[in-house]
């Protein structure tokens, strides 16, 4: 259709219907309600025909549900050498083309993507963007047809489907609702106009197209009129009356602009609304003139109270921004030093921990103080009575009998009972290492999982890393075990300090002698005596180098090796791969990030405007 809008009207309303389609590009419309025209019927409305009518292109037709998603219907009109052309947007889409007679092939494309084959519905929006110089600068959205009654496989609920959609656009104030009304039934019992009174009783924001005038029963004339009048169901935008090609006319070829001037025609001649036509209450080229004018009107109207609403969105997202623990940074070198930070941060925690200063979920140094107080419990349980030893214990003289002369005493005696009692021990020190090595492991997977749970791809090799804890706890365990093994092998060889063998022997004798007396001392019935003083020496050394040697193998040395390898993801690391956020907070930040983007785009698209 060649429907031209007044050159002075041109000039002053391209410039808000521009500002609110830039708005809507860049997404406001996730956040705040935009001016819109929001398009309504029942089916066979005529509805598919009123927006070819105002766009000038064939959009789809047919019986049941055409229109399945939400279409925006952005026209533009230009100049300029630009005879036609249109660009369809989706989700992450873009289309571009110049020849019109593939719009609907484009929109039944993106329909059956978005809402599958067949007859079902989708919430998502198709944008179709057409720039001609025979259209109106106008923006609509065509919503689908209200159907009752469910047909042709389509869902029980599809009325309910369909009105859930419908009313998320026109329950909003910001929306312009557009009910398409045929006038050869009752208007009254019309479910668009209906739902269009429940979301807005008063009528403020509200036009009625009145369609298929030639078909009215004769004698009905003077109903139609009062409706057109806005006598019957008063809206305060009013009704205007359109006749658009039938399926007759589209069948003939007959263009829309040859449909344009027979709709004047129509109205010139009719005895009963032709009255219509110098109120500007009749055809396409006034529904257009006044559709934008509307628009327009309540883009002015609703500025202030959108630039009000962008600015404490800005507010709000900031604040709820600095909620959330910051995250990695999206240039590449600020990720990289994020990234670098990050496993820092995981390095300190690992030596924290190692060093007692720092807590995850359980003390680790409580936790390993406990199996050490059992290792010394078990120490102290397993001292053997040596003064109630068997007869044959210590009386085996003969059985270990050197070159000496009777009488006197063989110290291979006292090895022999002291190397089988400590030889008992060592399986118990095993078993210490190894319950150390299951609380290290525990708790460097806490610190993994607490400094990298928002980075999923990080938190999967460093699990791997995991598996590395292990393999450097094994190595660190063989060394250990050798280690335990040197040190009871040291203790085969019965050795200590003269003044520190005293010092037990006068604590478990409760006398006091110098070491001179000591030989004196040597005396069958002392020998229990001085098998305690020396046990005691040993509890003593293993009940502190133990829990030394296994907290430096399993603890300290495993700390520093994996702090080495965390370091090595550094080198020639996929930066953003590994700093992708697939968490609840990760989302939550992009999602504020690209709110507050938007937002910010818009305060300054506004800003400048106003």
């Amino acid at each position: 259709m060649k429907g031209e809008v007044h050159s002075h009207l041109e000039e002053s309303i391209r410039p808000y219907i521009d500002l609110i389609d830039t708005l809507r590009s860049v997404g406001i419309h996730k956040d705040l309600a935009l001016p819109t025209i929001a398009v309504i019927g029942d089916q066979s409305s005529g509805k598919s025909s009123v927006l070819e009518a105002l766009s000038g292109i064939a959009l789809p037709r047919g019986s049941g549900i055409v229109t399945r998603c939400p279409l925006e219907l952005r026209l533009k009109k230009v100049t300029g050498g630009v005879n036609w052309k249109a660009v369809l947007f989706y989700r992450d889409k873009k289309t571009e083309f110049v020849d019109s007679s593939l719009v609907e092939n484009y929109i039944e494309q993106a329909q059956n993507e978005l809402a599958g084959r067949g007859v079902g519905i989708c919430d998502e929006l198709i944008t179709l963007e057409v720039m001609s110089p025979d259209v109106c600068d106008l923006t609509l959205i065509d919503l689908p047809g209200i159907a009752r009654v469910p047909v042709n496989g389509q869902p029980d609920d599809i009325e309910k489907q369909i009105k859930r959609l419908i009313m998320k656009y026109i329950e909003k104030q910001e929306t312009i609702n557009m009910v398409v009304v045929p006038c050869n039934i009752d208007i009254a019992t019309t479910e668009a106009l209906i739902m269009a009174q429940k979301v807005d009783p008063e009528g403020k924001r509200t036009v009625g197209i009145l369609t298929k005038p030639d078909l009215i029963d004769r004698g009905t004339e003077t109903t139609i009129m009062d409706i057109a009048q806005n006598k019957t169901i008063p809206l305060r935008k009013g009704y205007i009356m359109v006749k658009c090609r039938g399926q007759h006319q589209i069948n003939e070829k007959i263009s829309l602009e040859e449909a344009a001037q027979k709709e004047r025609d129509f109205f010139q001649k009719h005895n009963f609304f032709r009255c219509l036509l110098n109120e500007d209450k009749a055809t396409i080229k006034s529904l257009a003139v006044k559709l934008t004018q509307h628009l327009v009107d309540h883009i002015k109207k609703s500025l202030p109270q959108l630039n009000e609403q962008i600015k404490k969105q800005v507010w709000d997202l900031r604040n709820d921004l600095k909620e959330c623990e910051a995250g990695p940074p999206q240039d590449p070198k600020g990720a990289k030093k994020f990234l670098t930070e990050t496993l820092i941060g995981f390095i300190n925690q690992i030596k924290y921990i190692s060093a007692g200063e720092l807590i995850i979920e359980e003390n680790l140094f409580v936790q390993l103080r406990m199996e050490f107080k059992k290792w010394n419990d078990h120490l102290n349980e397993r001292k053997p009575s040596f003064n109630n030893l068997p007869e044959e214990e210590i009386t085996f003289n003969q059985n270990y009998r050197g070159r000496e002369l009777l009488g006197f005493s063989n110290y291979k005696m006292f090895e022999v009972v002291l190397q089988k009692h400590v030889a008992t021990l060592k399986e118990p020190a095993i078993d210490l290492l190894s319950a150390i090595k299951g609380i290290v492991i525990k708790q460097f997977t806490d610190v993994v999982n607490q400094c990298f749970q928002n980075y999923p791809v990080l938190l999967d090799i460093t699990k791997v890393n995991i598996d590395k804890i292990y393999n450097i706890q094994s190595v660190q365990q063989e060394k250990a075990e050798k280690r335990i093994s040197e040190q009871f092998e040291m203790e085969d060889m019965i050795f200590t300090q003269d003044p520190i063998y005293l010092k037990s022997l006068k604590e478990i004798t409760k006398e006091t002698f110098s070491e001179e007396q000591l030989p004196l001392f040597d005396k069958k019935c002392k020998y229990g005596e001085m098998l305690q003083a020396y046990y005691e020496i040993v509890v003593q050394r293993m009940a502190d180098q133990l829990p030394m040697m296994i907290t430096l193998f399993m603890l300290k040395q495993t700390a520093h090796l994996l702090s080495i390898d965390m370091l090595s993801l550094l080198d020639g690391a996929n930066v953003s791969e590994l700093l992708f956020e697939d968490s609840d907070v990760g989302k939550k930040r992009r999602d504020l990030h690209a709110r507050l983007d938007r937002m910010r785009i818009g305060q300054e698209k506004i800003s400048n405007f106003i």
